[in-house]
């Protein structure tokens, strides 16, 4: 499991993905979305700008990364 550290107080779904090195750019994570490839607190999201938030999960492709401020 990978944790992102907060600098703010949350980080859209597109750029977790991307800073997680799990995409490679935000093009592939717009189309990993959309596609309904990942889960965020175990749900199918297809909103590239969900914010998360402290304690959040996101899982793709059998990678979890957590949310932590």
């Amino acid at each position: 499991m990978e944790i992102i550290k907060l600098r703010d107080e949350y980080i859209k779904l597109g750029q977790a993905l991307k800073a997680s090195g799990l995409v490679g750019s935000g093009v592939d994570a717009k189309n990993v979305i959309a596609d309904g490839l990942v889960l965020v607190n175990g749900q199918i999201e297809y909103q590239r700008g969900k914010k998360l938030r402290d304690g959040d999960t996101v899982t793709f492709e059998g990678n979890t990364i957590k949310i932590q401020a």
